[in-house]
């Protein structure tokens, strides 16, 4: 056993003890982020405009400070885009991550020096936990892929900003440095099916140990890998041990990759956004992911079923209970406030308190990490049409992760239409429909410029078939609608049967 593995067993040790003094008292852990984020952002725009001097409890800070989502809170946002300090948080923020397009236009999340560390401290953190967890350390001596987005970074009035995983880049600890790969240079290729080869490239005679991204990339990158030596991935890399991803829900892609890898590895889940890492998995046979309650993130929990009431409640974290739906509302180091991330989680444990991502409060579509809404298909739908005499009564949109061998996984769209289009209007309405989701999401657009995905596909339907659909599941009439999007294929398997061939 190398120095560094066994350095590696202690401080999975140490760390290990400090998790379990704040997840043992999980009250008074949040209890001190809440009044320490109230005493740090004391002087800020945001806190003289809602009264923090005079918030004292929770109650308090309920009454002074509503929920917003990324549009409410975008006036304060916007003052931090346009160079002015102390507005959301003291100073001006380290970076902008900056995220999928809303109904204005991207999103610019502000990264602070007390927000950055965490990100870094909780994705560490995650490996020590399993080292503690398992006593193997043997794979901090191999090779580590962290597939991510380039580092290559633009600037916004003195601030630098990015993706979230390209800005990350930035901060990968020295001790790490001599393992990472890829490359530097390989990391900042935009074209991903391009920079899969130069991964491959970089790797296939390394001794690799560790492979972390979201699943979608990850499969293109083991696939290639088969492609190219004729062996599975488990062959190529005999100590391959650990697979860690995160974004996306993991359960399609399971059965794939265990054909792809050939046999059984562990694996890391992590709950990471750029507003916030707030958990990871810290036990593989538990279920659910170790919330992070001493990371600067003060979380409240609100029903998912009473969301969209008028003061709907909002819970602490020694108030929730297990398996009921919540949409998690987050405060935090990077100056926002009571903020609605749009994920719902269910709690698994509460000694420790664990939770799952059970998806979004809305309907979206995020199999390959696109973060795709309501808003955004119905906006591109829209649009389409006017460049058309098509007359659209309907139209759902799942995706297609299992396409027909040598295709790219894509967007399926379930249309039906008052009369059919030929061949040559389907083909131009959909190419018309393609560019106007790409202007919708730039998520979307990064992945069908990188290959990850191909233009999305429209299957028409029988006059009446979304009307059969409703009936069949007891939910024709009333307040009853059809979801825009959904992220599995349970609404698809139903409708494939009403295709006009």
């Amino acid at each position: 056993m190398s120095i560094k593995s066994i350095a590696a067993k202690v401080f999975a040790a140490t760390v290990h003890k400090k998790t379990q003094k704040w997840a043992s008292n999980p009250v008074k852990s949040q209890q001190k982020v809440f009044h320490d984020l109230l005493k740090m952002a004391g002087d800020t725009a945001f806190a003289k405009a809602h009264s923090f001097s005079n918030i004292k409890t929770h109650q308090d800070f309920i009454n002074q400070v509503p929920i917003r989502d990324y549009e409410q809170l975008k006036p304060f946002v916007d003052r931090v885009v346009a160079g002015e300090e102390d507005v959301l948080w003291p100073g001006k923020p380290l970076y902008f991550a900056k995220t999928s397009g809303t109904t204005s236009g991207a999103k610019y999340i502000p990264l602070t020096k007390e927000s950055m560390p965490e990100h870094i401290k909780a994705a560490r953190n995650a490996i020590l936990s399993y080292i503690h967890e398992t006593g193997n350390s043997r794979f901090v001596d191999g090779k580590m892929i962290f597939l991510q987005g380039s580092p290559e970074l633009e600037e916004k009035n003195g601030i630098q900003l990015g993706r979230l995983s390209g800005i990350v880049a930035h901060f990968v600890p020295d001790y790490l440095q001599r393992n990472r790969m890829p490359s530097w240079e390989t990391n900042c290729i935009e074209d991903w099916e391009t920079k899969v080869e130069a991964v491959i490239d970089e790797t296939l005679r390394e001794n690799m140990t560790v492979i972390s991204g979201i699943p979608s990339w990850l499969q293109m990158y083991f696939e290639r890998i088969v492609a190219r030596t004729g062996k599975k991935v488990g062959e190529v890399f005999p100590n391959l041990e650990l697979l860690i991803y995160g974004g996306v829900n993991f359960e399609p892609y399971k059965a794939k990759f265990d054909s792809l890898i050939g046999r059984p590895i562990n694996s890391i889940e992590l709950f990471p956004a750029s507003e916030g890492f707030f958990a990871y998995q810290d036990e593989q046979t538990e279920k659910g992911m170790l919330l992070l309650l001493d990371a600067g993130i003060f979380y409240e929990f609100i029903p998912a079923d009473q969301f969209h009431d008028e003061n709907p409640l909002r819970l602490t974290i020694g108030e929730v209970e297990i398996g009921v739906n919540y949409v998690m509302i987050i405060s935090t180091t990077a100056g926002l406030w009571a903020y609605d991330l749009g994920d719902t989680i269910a709690f698994t444990s509460t000694d420790p308190y664990r939770v799952v991502v059970t998806g979004r409060i809305k309907h979206y579509i995020s199999a390959s990490g696109e973060h795709v809404i309501g808003k955004e298909v119905e906006e591109a739908m829209k649009a389409a049409i006017s460049h058309t005499n098509l007359v659209v009564n309907e139209f759902t949109v799942a995706p297609q992760l299992d396409p027909p061998a040598g295709e790219l996984p894509f967007h399926e769209w379930f249309v039906e239409m008052d009369t059919a289009p030929d061949k040559a209007q389907l083909k131009a309405f959909a190419a018309q429909l393609d560019r106007e989701m790409r202007e919708q999401n730039s998520y979307y657009d990064d992945l069908i410029k990188g290959k990850v995905l191909q233009p999305l596909q429209i299957q028409v339907l029988k006059t009446g078939a979304f009307k059969e659909y409703m009936k069949s599941i007891g939910k024709l009439g009333g307040q009853n609608k059809l979801p825009r999007l959904s992220n599995d294929r349970k609404i698809a398997g139903l409708l494939t049967g009403k295709v006009i061939n």
